[in-house]
């Protein structure tokens, strides 16, 4: 497996929020995983570190970062500030292509609330954001969004109840009709006022269940690429099935 599969797998399994923080993402372990090197694992734990997705502790290793409410209010004004300008210029310049695009989007976000799928809703519902950014064509911005994106897709994994789910369906799907009408204050607003009120529906967490191991939740997220790329090698069941070190 390649540096690139690997850092895919892992950014999904970090962006997924089912880690919790403080975990050791040690690369013996990850190379046995894979079937790598460490040095190779080695870098790609440093690409996420440089990407926010990781805290790399000097002599200790890669962790995952316990999200932080307090940074997350910087952050999600850094959203508005950012994301405003990109529906704005949108607005101006989208393609019926696109158009038909996003509207596809939202439906299915708004199919997945319907039958209860909360692990698909905030899968689109995140996609939905990274959609827009790469429908402005800038790779800087892209590149931005994807940062500023992510890193509140580990907080309202962490931090908003499944209450909200109703309500960010709805508020993307004002977003659309704003940009399908090419109304550019109007979406504006509703974008702004997205990001406004996600925030505020983040609420502490008292206490975690442990939920899955790091082995189960990546011979999952292995799985699911593998099955994306066809039928290529399987996974290294071999590996992951070995008891983990403490």
């Amino acid at each position: 497996m390649n540096e690139a599969a690997i850092h895919t797998i892992l950014s999904r399994l970090l962006l997924g929020g089912s880690l919790p923080g403080g975990t050791k993402l040690g690369e013996h372990r990850l190379a046995e995983i894979f079937g790598v090197s460490r040095e190779r694992i080695r870098k790609v734990l440093h690409r996420l570190g440089h990407e926010r997705l990781l805290e790399i502790v000097k002599n200790r290793g890669a962790f995952t970062i316990e999200p932080d409410l307090r940074e997350g209010r910087i952050v999600y004004e850094a959203r508005r500030i950012l994301e405003s300008g990109m529906v704005a210029h949108l607005a101006d310049h989208l393609t019926e292509a696109q158009i038909a695009r996003l509207r596809e989007h939202v439906d299915a976000e708004a199919d997945a609330l319907r039958r209860g799928d909360q692990a698909t809703w905030q899968k689109l519902s995140a996609e939905f954001h990274f959609l827009l950014a790469e429908m402005i064509g800038n790779p800087i911005v892209q590149r931005q969004a994807h940062e500023l994106i992510g890193r509140t897709i580990m907080l309202v994994k962490r931090y908003e109840t499944t209450l909200g789910s109703a309500c960010g369906c709805e508020e993307h799907r004002l977003i659309f009709k704003a940009l399908a009408g090419r109304e550019r204050g109007r979406a504006v607003k509703a974008m702004s006022s997205h990001l406004s009120l996600v925030e505020t529906r983040l609420r502490p967490i008292i206490c975690d269940d442990a939920g899955p191991s790091l082995e189960t939740l990546l011979e999952e997220a292995i799985t699911t690429f593998r099955s994306e790329q066809g039928p290529a090698a399987s996974p290294r069941h071999e590996a992951l099935a070995a008891p983990a070190p403490r």
